[in-house]
């Protein structure tokens, strides 16, 4: 029997990020770039102004109060994206919008909250400093600036400083393709009413849809029923357009598993047990022309997505070039004990809080491999080490964290 740690490098081993290429910034979302992008201008590109108001000389406005407004001569109107083709002399003022280029001059623009509005002539009754109001060329991004690095992921806010500097494409690791295939008989699809003795394929969506938040563009094959010649062809099929196959179900000892009944046949697929709670039966290997990488994961729905988060997870993050593989783990205070299993590292469906600046967990759902519920409550999973059987009220537990403890 494997130790989870052995089985997690034994999946990684070989597992090298897709080869890069060129996509569409609105396509690169979750993508790992793969180049240095370097400033071409500066940002902004120009002088500019940071409030509607009036450009003005501010020599000429140093005197003015509310008492004693001062009053300039209004040259011309400058909007956002318009070229400020005028010069500010002494004595006058242009009208000014926010985002708008600085006329020729004018060194600082007086809000118009400290103006009366005017369109013609201007009352001013606020004083403002040289330079006040003003956005300088460059001093956000410096032209030659490398505003993102490779090995950076790309995230709303990258798109727009990627933007900003003009890429309107940019060489990433591209998310890789993730198909997954659901087996069995009893399963139909979700939406379907149910007869007695069939089950909603959950499984099948639930790894889609973990596959596709690991950063994986996922595609889901629906159910194939228990022969191994239709499923051999169903994975024939996926394998096309897959860069990871990813099947649920058939991985047991019973007289219906299908997908190690067929797979054992090919000889590139190893099934083994890994000394876990859920999920002792895994599989894993490779298929197809290129190599394609296939885990084979238990049915249970709770093994199997542990199983996807010890296991598949890791990989897909290394196909995108990620560097941070695995779910961050944290020491956490486990208000209510329960048992756990010798010689097999247990991993416990439980809610993680914080609670006076303390991480807190409860275990939830029991342990059962089928329990949804529990399941689709938790927000964590606690890890309890394989020598060890009893977890005590108040015991410091490691917790591996999937987010939303808060």
């Amino acid at each position: 029997m494997r130790s989870v740690e052995d089985h997690i490098k034994h999946v990684l081993l070989g597992i090298a990020p897709l080869e890069p290429l060129v996509l569409p910034l609105q396509e690169t979302l979750g993508c790992v770039l793969a180049e240095d992008v370097f400033a071409p201008w500066p940002l902004p590109s120009f002088d500019n102004s940071s409030m509607d108001g009036y450009a003005v000389i501010s020599a000429d406005v140093a005197s003015a109060t509310e008492v004693s407004p001062v009053s300039l001569d209004v040259i011309d109107d400058v909007a956002a994206g318009s070229r400020a083709n005028v010069r500010v002399l002494p004595g006058t003022a242009v009208r000014i919008m926010t985002g708008a280029p600085m006329p020729d001059g004018a060194d600082s623009v007086v809000p118009v909250e400290g103006t009366d509005g005017g369109t013609d002539n201007v009352l001013i009754s606020r004083r403002v400093d040289a330079g006040a109001y003003i956005r300088r060329a460059g001093e956000d991004i410096v032209a030659g600036d490398r505003v993102q690095s490779a090995g950076d992921v790309i995230g709303p806010r990258q798109v727009a400083v990627l933007a900003a500097v003009g890429r309107g494409e940019v060489k990433v690791r591209p998310r890789p393709r993730v198909v997954v295939v659901s087996t069995g008989d009893e399963l139909v699809e979700p939406g379907t009413a149910i007869r007695h003795g069939q089950v909603v394929d959950s499984n099948g969506v639930m790894l889609a849809m973990a596959a596709q938040a690991a950063g994986a563009e996922a595609f889901r094959s629906g159910p194939v029923a228990d022969d191994e010649q239709r499923f051999m062809g169903a994975i024939e099929d996926q394998l096309i357009r897959a860069d990871l196959v990813i099947t649920s179900g058939g991985v047991s000892m019973g007289a219906y598993d299908t997908v190690k009944a067929a797979l054992s046949k090919v000889g590139t697929v190893e099934f083994t047990k890994v000394a876990m709670q859920p999920g002792m039966p895994q599989g894993f290997g490779r298929l197809g022309p290129e190599n394609t990488p296939i885990f084979t994961l238990p049915g249970n729905p709770v093994s199997s997505y542990i199983s996807f988060e010890l296991f598949v997870r890791p990989v897909i993050r290394r196909m995108l070039g990620q560097t941070e593989l695995h779910r961050p783990t944290v020491r956490a205070t486990c208000e209510q004990g329960f048992d756990s299993p010798s010689g097999k590292t247990q991993f416990m469906r439980a809610q993680l809080r914080v609670d006076s600046g303390r991480y807190v967990v409860i275990p939830i759902g029991g342990h059962g491999s089928h329990v949804l519920g529990g399941l689709s409550q938790s927000n964590a999973l606690i890890v309890v080490p394989a020598d060890v059987t009893r977890i005590s009220d108040n015991d410091p537990v490691t917790v591996i964290d999937l987010g939303g403890a808060g």
